[in-house]
């Protein structure tokens, strides 16, 4: 009779269906769990599951870990997964884009430290920049090499340039991607 009520009803989700969905919101709270703090503020969780992803993190021990993540995915199934799913991957796109403008930071300083002529794209990139300050930094970048010293000033370059970038998104200046 059992047999014949559950033909009856073509609506109900399967068991493998339900399984699925269990595994994905367990998998989807294990991606949580490897966030770091400042990228979970920006996701909208419930109280609830910031604590089991919090305590996930601080367990070692590869057992209580798999157990606590199968409780998150549990809690999991009580809420809307809708948004937390469009905020990683909303996370997912910005780490992309923030590792490209990276990289092409990265790149600048690379041709100014070969050609200090490439300051020219630098002052046509950042109007704003302070070339005489980023001249000298080039200089004390290069004695450093020389002498087999910490690369601060190298790293100060890269930080100049950081931070003109910034600026110049902050104002909406669209930004060259040489």
């Amino acid at each position: 009779m059992q047999e014949q009520d559950f033909n009856e009803n073509p609506d109900r989700p399967s068991k493998t269906r339900i399984k699925e969905a269990m595994h994905e919101l367990r998998d989807l709270g294990a991606e949580l769990v490897e966030l770091s703090a400042g990228q979970l503020k920006r996701i909208a969780l419930p109280e609830d599951i910031l604590e089991a992803v919090r305590a996930c993190q601080k367990i070692t021990a590869h057992g209580a870990r798999r157990r606590q993540i199968q409780f998150l995915g549990k809690l999991m199934r009580g809420v809307d997964d809708a948004p937390i799913r469009a905020g990683l991957a909303l996370l997912r796109g910005e780490s992309a884009a923030e590792t490209a403008r990276l990289h092409r930071l990265e790149r600048f300083r690379a041709r100014f430290m070969e050609d200090e002529h490439f300051l020219r794209d630098i002052a046509a990139q950042w109007p704003q920049a302070d070339l005489q300050h980023l001249r000298q930094l080039r200089r004390n970048a290069l004695k450093e090499q020389g002498s087999d010293k910490p690369p601060k000033n190298f790293r100060a370059i890269f930080q100049a340039l950081q931070e003109l970038d910034k600026e110049a998104n902050q104002e909406g200046t669209p930004d060259d991607h040489s």
